[in-house]
């Protein structure tokens, strides 16, 4: 590409003194802003997650370096890292800080440098642009007036349990992410929670050219990815949590599930506590399921 060419994409400017937070693609390199080029290519220092993605999109939008400071700031050096970009904003510079794939501070670095810079009185300015999460609620088919952004679980099995009855019962459309060779699991513990029933997204590859969505019932996309675990990260968005009450079939469904771990009495308890119906009318159901089964 030549200078001429790349003068299209973006303009060389004087960037306000501050640390501006740059949005970057999360699959097409074509999907950054505009103004993010410019400040890319305007900023006295480059500031990256990996240094090394930062120089190959700025390689392929025709932006060089040209002698700039380039430092990697991510969650292991950050403590190291902080106090040397906080006195290049101190002398004035303009710092342009991005994470590998999306929105920084979003579930990626960044925010402790954020807090940091304005605790010393220095500007802080978002440059928006791609954001996993949001672009998992434009095409999940969940409603968006209302969403819940909860990051990645613990991976600790008592703190996930905790963190996900907490997470589950917002009434919001609910957005997490998650490692795909452990979405079996989440879904399947969201299942066990009395959510079996409930409409989920799974969301992968996004803007990319194999973009994969799955919509399904929880109890259904967990029993898929339990046979074909999806690859690389997944934005999982819940559909809010149902507070009407559920149809036969999805209580038959919730109870088989609870069932699974749980003697009758406690499976009953818990799916009525969810679905609305009647524990005794639930326990019947509970036992004819059982008769058909043996025992």
């Amino acid at each position: 590409m030549t200078e001429a060419e790349s003068s299209e994409l973006f303009r060389r400017t004087t960037l306000e003194p501050g640390l501006h937070l740059v949005a970057t693609p999360i699959g097409r390199a074509r999907d950054i802003t505009l103004r993010a080029l410019d400040t890319l290519a305007s900023a006295d220092v480059l500031v990256a997650e990996d240094t090394r993605v930062l120089r190959r999109l700025m390689e392929i939008h025709g932006i060089s370096r040209g002698g700039r400071p380039l430092f990697s700031y991510h969650d292991h050096n950050g403590a190291a890292q902080r106090p040397r970009l906080l006195g290049l904003l101190a002398d004035g510079k303009s710092l342009a800080y991005a994470c590998d794939a999306g929105t920084p501070l979003v579930a990626d670095p960044g925010f402790q440098l954020a807090r940091a810079a304005l605790d010393a009185g220095h500007d802080v300015h978002a440059v928006p642009g791609p954001s996993a999460a949001l672009a998992a609620l434009s095409v999940a088919g969940m409603p968006t007036d209302r969403f819940f952004f909860a990051g990645f679980p613990p991976s600790a099995a008592g703190a996930r349990r905790t963190w996900l009855q907490e997470v589950a019962a917002v009434d919001a459309t609910l957005v997490v992410f998650e490692a795909g060779r452990r979405v079996a699991a989440l879904l399947n513990e969201v299942a066990d929670l009395g959510h079996a029933a409930r409409r989920v997204a799974l969301c992968r590859e996004l803007t990319k050219r194999f973009e994969e969505i799955q919509r399904g019932r929880v109890c259904d996309i967990a029993q898929d990815t339990q046979d074909a675990a999806p690859k690389g990260e997944v934005v999982v968005v819940f559909e809010p949590p149902q507070r009407t009450e559920m149809s036969q079939a999805d209580v038959v469904h919730a109870l088989e599930r609870a069932l699974q771990s749980k003697p009758l009495k406690d499976a009953a308890a818990q799916v009525a506590a969810e679905s609305g119906w009647r524990k005794r009318n639930i326990y019947q159901l509970g036992l004819e399921l059982m008769g058909k089964r043996g025992g």
